[in-house]
């Protein structure tokens, strides 16, 4: 087992890897930027060491800079966690080379599934059904794109050949919208991955977005842990995800969990993964593509399982062989997942900066927060803007809605305005609530998080929060029945008053 593992990422998911690792007895080493230097995950490792600058590319982008901290300080592997440099073939190669583990599937792996292009051809290979799509030259036939995409038959999706996360997508519905859209995804692609390479994919216009969860060990075993329903999107981005998904039966679920199997088999999958699919009105589902790493959805699946992705991943790096088989795996209630973002929903989610004043997450049976902050953090311009993971499990899926909702009401952030109203509006839509869903859902039903009436401003609430504070220690040091005079905060909020 190892000794010491680098952990290449920041947020909430370098502080949950970190405590997995510690769990397990394995040191942790962590790297921060400039602007994260009062981080919760410098704080929550047991090393940590600069990355000189700011931005991404500046600093948790750079793998030679990561790998040099490594070898100095002897460590034995590294996690890269999700994002970043976690699909990198050429950090997972160049780790190979220096004799350091990459916590991850292979660079043969990687390489393979990175490309979409290779992966949808692999795919098919395997008899996974495929959408449609047209991929340039490397299709065979000379088509122009306006010609491949009358093939199809509008709309069409232009999609990024070497990248996620919305990147270089666009819809087009009309064959005018083509040119300028394809020409300006391409720059995108280009500037986001390093590769311009765009493709055409026929468009589905109301599916759902399953994915299964699959893990492979070194000694030829590969499994599925069941799917994540992850139809709630926003551009593109997954914001809620659930298992089991409501669309489901038990064939279906075989079915797209043996396509899965397929696909890893066919490039020799190691580690965490997840093969997503679309999947239409009908029950047919369409393979998408492989995200190679661990997802940041992955404690939906812990939490129906049991299972610790993360420990795993550990065991299958070290060598070990999978510390589950298929036959060993159940669902067992079912379990939401809510990302909590600085962001403000009414404002077409612009993200919101500033420093995080108070910070206080519900706590309870069955609610967990993986959190990334703590009052005192400064939410910065230069990274994605998720504070934290709010993941609720209960017997039922209506359970574990009502749970949620009330996980959301006793989420408490002030300094940065979040989603967290918008998340509560959407656990109480009743679409959502009856599992109608597919990837257009916040676009249809328009979800805002309106208020009822005016909010408090933050000064008062602070104020009372710390009033509320300071009213309990003052209580705390008395005995008996004394009258205990109490600050009232509203008096000093200024021109403002409760309606």
């Amino acid at each position: 087992m190892f000794r010491k593992v680098l952990i290449a990422n920041r947020g909430e998911i370098a502080v949950r890897i970190a405590q997995t690792l510690q769990q397990i007895g394995i040191r942790t080493v962590c790297v921060y930027s400039e602007a994260d230097r009062r981080s919760l995950h410098v704080l929550s490792a047991d090393d940590a060491y600069p990355l000189e600058g700011n931005t991404s590319a500046e600093t948790y982008l750079r793998g030679d800079k990561i790998l040099d901290i490594a070898l100095r300080h002897g460590v034995d592997a590294i996690h890269p966690g999700y994002g970043f440099l976690s699909e990198s073939a050429g950090f997972a190669r160049a780790c190979q080379d220096a004799g350091i583990t990459f916590i991850g599937p292979t660079p043969e792996a990687l390489r393979a599934v990175g490309d979409k292009t290779t992966a949808k051809r692999i795919a098919a290979d395997a008899g996974v059904p495929v959408v449609p799509g047209w991929f340039g030259a490397e299709d065979g036939e000379a088509l122009t794109p306006a010609q491949a995409a009358g093939r199809l038959g509008y709309p069409v999706l232009i999609k990024a050949a070497a990248g996620g996360g919305g990147k270089g997508m666009r819809l087009i519905q009309k064959e005018p919208e083509l040119r300028p859209a394809f020409e300006a995804a391409q720059r995108e692609a280009g500037s986001a991955f390093g590769d311009s390479r765009v493709f055409l994919e026929k468009y589905m216009a109301q599916p759902r977005h399953v994915e299964i969860q699959i893990f492979g060990d070194h000694h030829g075993n590969i499994v599925h842990l069941f799917e994540r329903e992850c139809s709630i999107q926003r551009r593109h981005q997954k914001i809620v995800e659930e298992s089991p998904s409501p669309a489901l039966t038990p064939e279906l679920r075989r079915n797209m969990g043996e396509a899965a199997i397929r696909v890893a088999k066919a490039v020799g999958y190691t580690n965490a993964g997840t093969v997503e699919f679309m999947l239409d009105e009908n029950g047919s589902f369409y393979f998408l593509e492989v995200n190679a790493r661990l997802q940041v959805e992955h404690p939906v699946t812990e939490a129906v399982t049991g299972y610790d992705v993360v420990a795993a991943q550990v065991l299958v790096a070290a060598g070990e062989p999978l510390p589950f088989r298929q036959a060993d795996l159940r669902q067992k209630g079912h379990a939401i997942e809510c990302r909590i973002y600085a962001e403000d929903a009414d404002r077409g989610f612009v993200p919101s900066t500033g420093v995080i004043e108070h910070y206080d997450p519900p706590s309870g049976l069955h609610v967990r927060v993986d959190s990334g902050v703590r009052a005192g953090s400064d939410v910065s311009i230069y990274y994605d803007p998720m504070l934290a993971k709010l993941i609720v499990w209960g017997q039922t899926r209506p359970q574990a809605i009502r749970r949620m909702s009330w996980a959301l009401r006793h989420f408490a952030v002030l300094g940065v305005t979040t989603n967290i109203e918008f998340l509560q509006h959407l656990m109480e839509h009743p679409d959502f609530q009856r599992g109608r869903l597919n990837t257009h859902f916040l676009e249809e039903h328009r979800i805002l998080a309106k208020q009822a009436g005016p909010t408090p401003p933050e000064a008062a609430i602070i104020a009372a929060l710390a009033a509320s504070s300071e009213s309990a220690a003052h209580r705390r040091g008395h005995e008996g029945g004394a009258k205990l005079e109490t600050p009232n905060p509203w008096n000093t909020a200024g021109a403002w008053r409760l309606v």
